[in-house]
């Protein structure tokens, strides 16, 4: 049997994913080539368990499935590696996780470099041959134009199938530059906005003292939209949390159709207006910011009536306690596609095969944060990188008609 040659471009989850599937199967039909731009795998992958790599989440799967704006898609993939999926992987490679409060899964060493060391060294000792710092210069049919960069030397190779994990945009010091889309037909690709990202608003120098600091405990929606609770960090430039990365959905879809992009606040849910207005009136015996902090605003609650509230209506405390629970702030735009999390846009569902394979090039697989779908923080980032990674691993498989009945065990 004639040897296929597969290349896999980018050693991120997802690749690594693809590489795991196909690396099960015997070497003696097969040669997996991993080529990765920078000087090592999924840097990305690694910064982002700096502080604590979060998975998966272990909510139902058919809730999970619902944080994604591609449900039918991303479904099949999504339920049949889900969660308990991956916590069984990972105990596959050493790798114990736990469920925290929220939901969320963890390793139990927080860390994201114990388990990509555990998971290189498995994917080396099944024959994956990792070649770094090889930068992919063009893509035509199933030929590949590599440049290795420590060699600064160009040369050509064609493969039997080359799989597509190139990453979005953002971050691209860590890898994800978006040279790829050059190598699809534009009409493949939906164009990317930045997801998981701070807003923009502009404040006056009155802010300036509250930078930095959080609005503790409130409810954000937009127009029609459900309530959401936590937290929000004032910055100098807007407003960043996972509490904002919940309505970038619908925020962008409000400046898609040139809609005003208005969040609204509760800055105190656990008081109604009647319980707020009571405590907001006045008393000559204290100021008003006396008055404000004993309501319940704190220096950056307060800073933001100030801010957003006309002055006219500060000494009125039934209005004011309206404002205080519906406070509108129209925002001017999101920050930088470079400072994203994550993006969305990317390779078009109609663009793809069941297999996640390129119509418009049978040798070409696309996956991982690549395609176009966006999700929330929390696990399902990475969720949904492995299983389009395992998705496009099986549709190679597939593909090139190999042998699956002597698979590592």
């Amino acid at each position: 049997m004639q040897i296929k040659k597969v290349a896999i471009i980018g050693a991120g989850p997802a690749g690594l994913m693809t590489a795991e599937v196909l690396s099960q199967l015997k070497s003696t039909q097969l040669e997996i080539h991993v080529f990765e731009q920078k000087p090592s795998a999924a840097r990305k992958f690694l910064m982002a368990g700096k502080t604590g790599l979060n998975i998966s989440h272990a909510e139902p799967v058919t809730q999970f499935i619902q944080r994604y704006d591609h449900v039918e898609w991303l479904k099949p993939w999504v339920e049949q590696w889900d969660a308990k999926w991956i916590q069984a992987w990972m105990q596959g490679l050493g790798i114990e996780s736990y469920t925290g409060s929220s939901g969320r899964i963890f390793p139990i060493e927080m860390k994201a470099a114990p388990l990509l060391r555990a998971w290189l060294k498995r994917l080396m000792e099944q024959g994956v041959k990792f070649h770094y710092r090889h930068q992919i210069m063009n893509l035509a049919d199933n030929q590949l134009t590599i440049l290795d960069q420590k060699n600064q030397q160009q040369f050509e190779q064609k493969f039997d199938a080359i799989v597509l994990a190139c990453g979005a945009v953002s971050w691209s010091r860590l890898g994800s530059d978006g040279a790829w889309q050059k190598w699809l037909n534009a009409d493949a690709i939906e164009n990317f906005q930045p997801s998981n990202a701070g807003v923009e608003r502009k404040w006056s120098s009155y802010m300036q003292p509250v930078f930095g600091q959080p609005l503790k405990r409130v409810d954000a929606w937009l127009d029609h939209q459900q309530k959401t609770q936590g937290d929000i960090v004032i910055s100098h430039y807007g407003l960043e949390s996972g509490l904002i990365y919940k309505q970038g959905r619908a925020l962008r879809t409000l400046q898609k159709v040139g809609q005003p992009m208005i969040l609204h606040l509760d800055l105190l849910p656990d008081q109604s207006i009647e319980q707020l207005t009571q405590k907001l009136q006045s008393s000559k015996k204290q100021s008003m910011s006396n008055v404000w902090r004993k309501a319940g605003l704190d220096s950056a609650k307060a800073n933001l009536v100030r801010e957003l509230v006309d002055k006219s209506i500060w000494q009125q405390p039934e209005k004011l306690a309206f404002q205080i629970k519906n406070l509108a702030i129209t925002l001017d735009g999101f920050r930088p596609i470079e400072e994203a999390i994550s993006c969305a846009g990317g390779v078009r569902e109609n663009a793809l095969n069941q297999h996640l394979q390129l119509k418009s090039n049978p040798y070409v697989f696309c996956c991982g944060e690549m395609l176009d779908w966006d999700a929330p923080t929390g696990g399902y980032l990475l969720t949904a990188c492995f299983a389009t990674g395992r998705a496009a691993g099986e549709g190679v498989v597939q593909y090139l008609q190999l042998d699956q009945s002597s698979c590592i065990s």
